[in-house]
């Protein structure tokens, strides 16, 4: 499912002295089944823009279209707008209140008033789709399980509707390694088998350019980057300006390059790896 934005603009508390512009005409296309990162400091823009895609917040001014759909004109209903983009807000399992996993998932397709059989179908395909087992988790308090385990049957909630589009605002945030590892994993099976529109919001370069296909980088309300990881990471100066950086593994290339080793910018750990190991085997048979 694509996405299109044009010229986005939204000023919070409009015509008061607390007037603030969060979004200064942004525009964008993203095309069906990319996995797009989206980064920026704090107070960069980010949140106020991905609540614009499900219709949370209303444009000041702009337009945003979702398979060529005005989300915001009148003969568009928010519900169906919710139904194609879900939208996985930071802690989501400080929502879940059911008292077992299997109402919690299903407590969206109930709402749409679908049949038993349906419902059953879309909770057990949710829930092993960010990989815990139906069985051993449907009848358990969402309340029993870990804090990983919790985030998952949270975005599972948010499958159950049957969404073209996921965003997920630092879906790893206050997990612990193992937790954080397990849920960016399951993100990319499900971004390759599902197909669907991903975008990840992330403080973290490293996870965003081990995932996405490009990276919408903001800065004061504004599209600094949209590019490739690759490209936009040699942007490292301008990055560092407006308070971001780079992968670690991007600023070890660069120190061995200083020191005479001809290794091209690397972005990931395994890249980096392949890159080392060739030019010291180059090295050794020189």
């Amino acid at each position: 499912m694509s996405i299109k934005v044009e010229n986005l603009t939204h000023i919070y508390s409009k015509d008061t002295p607390f007037q603030h512009v969060a979004l200064d005409n942004v525009s964008f296309t993203i095309e069906d089944g990319e996995f797009i990162g989206l980064i920026g400091h704090t107070g960069s823009g980010k949140s106020t823009l991905i609540q614009h895609l499900n219709g949370l917040l209303k444009p000041t001014s702009g337009h945003i279209y979702i398979d060529d759909l005005d989300i915001n004109s009148k003969e568009v209903t928010l519900k169906l707008i919710r139904q194609k983009v879900g939208l996985v807000f930071q802690y989501p399992e400080h929502q879940l209140f059911e008292e077992t996993v299997y109402k919690d998932v299903a407590f969206g397709p109930v709402n749409l008033k679908l049949s038993e059989e349906e419902i059953q179908k879309r909770v057990r395909s949710s829930i092993e789709l960010v990989g815990l087992k139906y069985e051993e988790v449907k009848d358990k308090s969402p309340f029993d399980l870990s804090g990983g385990q919790k985030r998952r049957v949270a975005i599972a909630g948010v499958l159950a509707m049957k969404p073209k589009v996921l965003i997920l605002d630092e879906p790893t945030a206050g997990l612990d390694p193992k937790g954080r590892d397990e849920i960016l994993n399951q993100i990319k099976l499900l971004h390759e088998k599902e197909k669907l529109t991903i975008i990840l919001v992330s403080h973290s370069m490293e996870d965003i350019a081990k995932l996405v296909d490009k990276i919408i980088v903001m800065n004061k309300g504004r599209i600094q980057f949209y590019d490739t990881p690759k490209k936009i990471f040699k942007e490292a100066e301008t990055l560092e300006r407006i308070g971001l950086g780079v992968p670690q593994v991007t600023y070890l290339i660069r120190e061995l390059r200083k020191k005479g080793f001809p290794i091209e910018d690397c972005i990931s750990v395994e890249e980096a790896k392949k890159a080392i190991i060739e030019v010291l085997r180059g090295k050794k048979d020189a």
